[in-house]
């Protein structure tokens, strides 16, 4: 006998029909199954950016959910409201005895979650929530003494201890579709388009949906073999670019573990290895957020509280806007603005130049990434942020501080990357296009450059900013 004589489930960073936790649960036990997606207006209220291709990542992923799930007897109801309010509304006009949902780690949806279940309890309803988007998550990977790792080196070998095969398994779903509940009709009107949600399309290049994740992990295993050594360089096709697909759940993290580890055991599988090491720094992150809330405000380490930045506004528009006058910055900051990507190489070295030599408080470019990457996530780029400004867990020394020139030398040296980005010095020659402002004016002249008219000359000092940035961490550790 089903469990529940009806269901809903509620879709959030979850966006397909296969190996889905909450889904899955809510098939198996319940005689009809409803489900629906919520534009929070909680959230994209707030989006200062009309073309934001995050909501259309999701409108597309939707879309094709949609599709999928009508083929199989249901369909996903769509609203555009304030979740807290919309989710219990919907369950009482569905007259459900469950919500089915899989959780989430961030301060804001714990909140939201939390009201949502104290609504549906009010009305005698079930709010029953399941681990999707991690491996392992909370408390699942503590120390010996029962605490959360703050390393992550020691981290990902408790995890690797822990995985077993049945953490990985697939929650079936397809073989339970006929527990799909067709939408009534007074509910099922046509999604909302963009436009009435008040946004418009953008020259997203990712497609969207599992279909688009498909390919892409499709294409990422033709070449993970490669993933050590490609990574680090932002010509090149190195990373996997499923980090969109995570954030919004188009593929599902069990299967995509499940994959780089096997593959990883086998000769030549240090590609995979490595891949899958990030997808651990993931969950380190989360499992962050989770046990220490504070950091989505405040440093993880309370005494880089204290850290008198200099805050300068002319100085951050200027590495807003890739205007900084060194050009592996300018690249990156021209590359997320007109793509919503940036390469995780690049997101260290625009970070530490953003803290370590504007000495601009690392708050302020984790909101503008927050604002800008389409796979933005709030414990991965806020542990991302502290890692660089070393003010988080397991962080970079403060004293370690990148130079941009030579990180640009080492990791685009023929400046490929930079150039594709930062045209008007196309001109200049590979050991030439790093650090322009070297150069004699004549060689600037024959190139056709002209620092301060075509190309910003530095708008810092490195070597004195790093003397700066220096002081102004000792300061803090001597108190």
């Amino acid at each position: 006998m089903p469990r529940f004589t009806r269901s809903l489930v509620w879709f959030r960073r979850d966006l397909r029909h296969f190996d889905h936790a909450a889904l899955s649960a809510a098939l198996r036990e319940s005689a009809a199954v409803y489900c629906a997606f919520v534009f929070d207006r909680e959230i994209l209220d707030r989006l200062p950016d009309q073309a934001d291709r995050r909501v259309e990542f999701i409108h597309g992923s939707l879309a094709e959910l949609d599709a999928r799930l009508r083929d199989g007897g249901g369909g996903v109801i769509v609203r555009h409201a304030f979740a807290r309010d919309s989710l219990p509304e919907l369950a009482q006009a569905l007259a459900v005895d469950a919500v089915y949902a899989n959780h989430d780690y961030e301060p804001l949806a714990i909140a939201r979650d939390a009201t949502v279940g104290q609504a549906l309890a009010a009305r005698g309803r079930r709010f029953l929530t399941f681990k999707d988007q991690v491996v392992f998550e909370r408390d699942e990977i503590l120390t010996q003494s029962g605490r959360p790792f703050g390393v992550f080196t020691p981290y990902r070998n408790a995890w690797l201890k822990a995985l077993r095969p049945a953490h990985c398994e697939s929650h079936p779903v397809e073989a339970h579709w006929h527990a799909l509940a067709p939408i009534p009709a007074e509910l099922d009107a046509p999604p909302p388009s963009l436009d009435a949600l008040g946004f418009a399309r953008t020259n997203l290049a990712l497609a969207p949906g599992v279909s688009g994740g498909a390919r892409r992990f499709a294409e990422f295993q033709e070449r993970m073999d490669r993933y050590r050594d490609a990574r680090d360089f932002p010509a090149l096709k190195g990373p996997s670019y499923l980090s969109t697909d995570l954030r919004f759940g188009t593929v599902s993290v069990r299967q995509l573990a499940q994959y780089a580890h096997a593959r990883s055991l086998h000769a030549g599988g240090e590609g995979a290895a490595t891949w899958l090491n990030e997808l651990i720094w993931r969950e380190f992150y989360a499992q962050i957020l989770w046990h220490y809330p504070h950091v989505a405000q405040r440093a993880f380490r309370p005494e880089y509280d204290a850290l008198e930045f200099r805050n300068d506004p002319r100085q951050f528009a200027a590495w807003c806007s890739g205007a900084t006058g060194y050009p592996i910055v300018d690249a990156a900051m021209r590359q997320i603005n007109q793509t919503g990507y940036m390469h995780n190489r690049l997101r260290m070295i625009a970070a530490s130049f953003l803290v370590k030599d504007l000495l601009i408080d690392w708050r302020w470019g984790e909101r503008y990434f927050a604002a800008k990457l389409n796979d933005f996530d709030l414990a991965s780029n806020n542990g991302g942020w502290q890692w660089a400004a070393s003010t988080g867990c397991d962080a970079q020394p403060y004293f370690r501080i990148f130079n941009p020139v030579t990180q640009s030398e080492r990791f685009d040296a023929q400046g490929k990357f930079i150039r594709h980005y930062v045209p008007e010095l196309t001109a200049l020659r590979d050991d030439e296009i790093h650090a322009p402002w070297l150069l004699p004016g004549t060689v600037l002249r024959e190139r056709g450059v002209l620092l301060g008219r075509d190309y910003p000359a530095p708008i810092v000092d490195h070597a004195l900013a790093r003397q700066q940035a220096l002081a102004m961490f000792a300061a803090v550790r001597k108190t």
